[in-house]
């Protein structure tokens, strides 16, 4: 399967389970509530299969699969037949319908810590946060970061795994000061703060990492200039490399480490680069022309093959894993986590700190999901329970075209003991779907601009 289909079928996977669990937090509040629902959809426009329920709710599962909705009876919009008044969503409490329009961001972060849950139960593969190199004058230097250490929290956070690190770190974005938790050395019992003085943190999410950009270089195990594995039909196999052969010169210069060979190769796309092998104790001369791969608007070399890495110590290595009653505080620390970050970056979004270049829309999302499931069902779920938390955060957004703008309405009610005119409630609708079109355009438009 190609990888734009691959891309996707998981897109579609994911975008449906999020949505139906979206909705269903609507309709399971609203059946709670004694409100009558005429339809639950999945997806809008022409209906490919529909099924009348014993409760009376037809359920449609429609062509374009870009939402979905909960249709309740409701006087504003449809005559209520005789006797069904008491069933009609506008004449319940306030609070009731209250609790129906928050029931869908809610089932959201329930259902993130449920993936999570599921996550830290089946256990993933990590590695200790320690740090292999820190660059000269760099922030992380100037803090007094030094290679070997390694990261156990940042601001009070505690990291077990780069993953963490990172989460904490892209949080900082426009922040003045970060404190750093370090353990000195492995057999350290104690950790001490570093605090990194961020005033002049220059960190573009798109392009950069926010380690690199603050000086850090993880740890990774010596990688030799001894190639391991050549890839079939690929230009090194072309030009007759085997593995094992040792990499000691390109183009005449003297090759120091396996770093100025992957340059070297990516900055001579389709040209040819004469290489110094040594083979099985003799010197070989080889020419390879590295294929031209497209990476956003550049063309890069790629030859096809693979050097020798050490292995990692085992000190390093664990599986981060959980039994089932101590994961559920660890999946809801962890949603708790993302929620809080999504919501300090969209904060920054508006205060300027993060740029609007940075939104991503419905394509960044379709390869996000293609690549986790590439990786398997554990990060798959994980991928689902990040962007279910988003879906949540950004229908809360006092937006009245989102559930959020709806509670609003709903707020100002309770406190002038009357509802919103419904003339205030249109112009709103109006104002808050075109922020939305708005901000979607430059989602899909950034998403082009990637590619």
């Amino acid at each position: 399967m190609s990888g734009v289909l691959w891309n996707l079928l998981f897109f579609l996977v994911a975008l449906g389970v999020l949505i139906a669990v979206h909705e269903y937090g609507h309709f399971w509040v609203a059946r709670r509530c004694g409100v009558k629902v005429e339809r639950f959809s999945i997806g809008f426009g022409k209906a490919i299969w529909q099924k009348v329920g014993k409760d009376g709710t037809e359920y449609t599962l429609a062509m374009i699969p870009l939402g979905g909705y909960v249709k309740m009876l409701d006087g504003r919009v449809d005559d209520i037949p005789a006797g069904e008044e008491p069933r009609a969503f506008n004449n319940r409490p306030l609070w009731q319908r209250s609790a129906i329009v928050a029931a869908g961001p809610i089932a959201n972060f329930l259902f993130a810590i449920f993936a999570y849950w599921i996550v830290m139960i089946m256990g993933v593969p990590a590695v200790k946060p320690v740090v292999g190199d820190v660059a000269q004058h760099s922030i992380a230097a100037s803090a007094g970061i030094e290679p070997g250490m390694e990261l156990t929290a940042v601001s009070g956070i505690k990291t077990r795994d780069w993953e963490s690190v990172n989460l904490q770190l892209i949080s900082h974005i426009g922040d003045d000061e970060m404190t750093l938790s370090v353990k000195p050395d492995d057999n350290a019992a104690y950790s001490v703060d570093k605090s990194l003085d961020l005033t002049t943190w220059s960190y573009d999410p798109e392009s950069q990492s926010a380690l690199r950009t603050l000086g850090i270089t993880p740890f990774t195990p010596a990688i030799s200039t001894t190639i391991a594995q050549v890839v079939e039909s690929s230009a090194a196999q072309r030009a007759g490399l085997q593995a094992g052969d040792e990499l000691q010169s390109i183009n005449g210069q003297p090759v120091t480490d396996w770093a100025s060979i992957v340059e070297a190769v990516r900055a001579h796309p389709g040209q040819n680069i004469a290489l110094g092998v040594k083979r099985a104790g003799e010197n070989v001369n080889v020419n390879l022309v590295p294929d031209t791969r497209e990476q956003g608007k550049a063309k890069i070399g790629y030859a096809g093959f693979s050097p020798e890495v050490a292995p990692w110590p085992a000190s390093y290595q664990f599986t981060l894993q959980y039994g089932p009653l101590d994961a559920i505080p660890a999946a809801m620390d962890k949603t708790w986590q993302v929620v809080v970050l999504t919501a300090q970056m969209i904060k920054k979004l508006f205060t300027g700190d993060v740029a609007v270049k940075n939104l991503s829309g419905p394509i960044s999302i379709a390869k996000g999901a293609g690549m986790t499931a590439d990786f398997g069902l554990v990060y798959f779920l994980g991928f689902l329970a990040l962007i279910s938390v988003n879906l949540g955060i950004i229908n809360l957004l006092p937006l009245p075209v989102l559930d959020g703008g709806h509670l609003l309405f709903f707020g100002i009610e309770a406190v002038t003991r009357r509802p919103v005119p419904e003339k205030v409630q249109d112009i709103g609708y109006r104002v808050g779907s075109a922020i939305i079109v708005v901000l979607m355009a430059v989602a899909i438009f950034n998403d082009v601009a990637r590619l």
